[in-house]
């Protein structure tokens, strides 16, 4: 395996943040995204992977989850976390094709519902809970990390869409 790794130009390097004394839009660091997938019948893998300490796990579905960090994860790093899962599950570096998105402040549940469908109260969507849905027509992966803060993760390719849909979606709070 070769240790060369390309440059890529930041998915919103061109965007500037949205802040305002109800919401908050920013771009979070191009770090580590490595999607774990186990095998049917796996048991639910969320305290181990958690144990790692290699990330942020957020679950994606019934034996899938993403491991984020806001660091890069070196070539070595990565080998060990892949041969760590080993034999419960598998690892893929994502890091390269997906972004990551937060959006804070009190108004921004109700950002995010302009997009989704998803009931996003307290009640149906508690801090640590995640689900993969559509916001417009663009497929995302929202957790919620606080009370009032959520974390999006998009293909990289439409990142861009998506901030320019949410910062759409801000506009009346700032």
């Amino acid at each position: 395996m070769s240790d060369f790794r390309p440059t890529l130009r930041p998915a919103l390097g061109a965007k500037t943040a949205i802040t305002s004394a109800e919401v908050k839009l920013s771009a979070l660091p191009e770090g580590a995204i490595v999607q774990v997938l186990a095998p049917p019948g796996e048991q639910d893998l969320t305290s181990f992977l958690s144990g790692l300490r290699k990330g942020g796990v957020r679950t994606v579905s019934p034996g899938q989850w993403f491991i984020v960090g806001h660091e890069p994860m070196m070539r070595d790093d990565m080998k060990t976390l892949f041969d760590t899962l080993e034999p419960r599950a598998t690892g893929v570096d994502q890091s390269a094709g997906r972004v990551r998105i937060r959006i804070d402040g009190a108004q921004a549940r109700r950002v995010l519902s302009k997009g989704t469908a998803l009931d996003l109260s307290a009640d149906a969507f508690p801090v640590g809970r995640s689900a993969t849905t559509l916001i417009g027509h663009i497929a995302a992966h929202i957790t919620r990390i606080d009370t009032d803060s959520f974390e999006l993760i998009v293909l990289r390719g439409f990142a861009e869409s998506l901030w320019d849909d949410l910062t759409r979606m801000c506009a009346e709070y700032r």
